[in-house]
């Protein structure tokens, strides 16, 4: 049978699934509005090695019809940022990938709330491609544990682990979990996160702030400080007792800063005036990618 994809290179692996198991691509959908940890660079290479046309642009009906010209019949989404039309009248299966255990986390990217909350169990689903965003019948679905240390790169590996072979029996059995799919029941919507939720609040304990430094990862959180906003990827943090103001920069060597919170202090090792958006940019008109 044949397939499109839309997709990001870290989700390519439901691409490889799909082939694995004997399904033939006709087209990729990538994005140029890539987020800092995002490339589309081995999605472009995978496209030259099967020989199909990738588009880095929205999906358009007119996308659809001619998929449908072409005798596809699925369209799987894994990551792709931008909402599909409606495919029903073009083929007969639309199906997305969503890193959450649906009903539960409907939205963009629930990852770092899903740390932040100190959640104890996480998953993956896949599930019809309906009009509203994350709401399709359920078709296949896979749990795992979280730990107490749980951070954004972990989650996201955890992430790419379960998906790898629930992809494979996705493929390997569409038809079948399509006729035996389950409305999603009940759940809530995760938005995108907001500042406010990536900023470091050095009132707090040490413990606190460090779910949130975890929580972020490489997606960078914000500590606010007397001179400067800084944007951070990693941090170390421990409990002493001290006579500092929260929030006080008591010690700097090279780039790594001290920082006083509530309990203890926080160190700042890897960080940015910028934000990792920001620099991304100005490394795009700097012609340097």
């Amino acid at each position: 049978m044949r397939f499109a994809i839309a997709t990001v290179d870290r989700y390519q692996l439901v691409l490889d699934a799909f082939v694995e198991a004997g399904w033939e691509p006709v087209k990729i959908f990538s994005t140029n509005l890539l987020s800092p940890r995002d490339s589309n660079s081995t999605m472009l290479s995978r496209a030259e090695q099967l020989r199909v046309p990738i588009q880095l642009s929205r999906i358009v009906p007119d996308d659809l019809a001619d998929l449908a010209r072409m005798g596809c019949v699925a369209l799987v989404v894994a990551g792709h940022p931008w909402r599909v039309p409606d495919w029903r009248k073009y083929m007969p299966y639309a199906i997305n990938f969503h890193p959450s255990p649906l009903p539960l986390a409907r939205g963009p990217y629930p990852q770092c709330r899903a740390i932040r909350e100190r959640r104890r169990e996480w998953g993956v689903t896949f599930h019809k491609l309906a009009l509203e965003f994350d709401s399709g019948d359920v078709l296949a679905q896979s749990h795992f544990p979280m730990h107490e240390h749980e951070t954004h790169e972990s989650l996201e590996l955890k992430i790419q682990l379960a998906l790898a072979p629930l992809a494979l029996q996705v493929a390997r059995e569409l038809p079948t979990l399509w006729a035996a799919a389950t409305p999603q029941q009940g759940g809530e919507y995760w938005p995108y996160d907001t500042d406010a939720d990536r900023t470091l609040d050095f009132s707090q304990s040490v413990d606190e702030i460090m779910l949130t430094v975890r929580s972020c990862g490489l997606l960078e959180c914000i500590a606010p400080l007397p001179d400067n906003t800084l944007h951070v990827s990693r941090a170390e943090a421990w409990q002493q007792q001290h006579l500092f103001e929260p929030g006080t920069l008591v010690h700097r060597h090279g780039r790594q800063l001290i920082v006083a919170a509530r309990d203890g202090f926080v160190a700042l090792l890897d960080w940015s005036p910028l934000s990792a958006e920001a620099r991304r940019m100005q490394r795009r008109r700097s012609g340097q990618g």
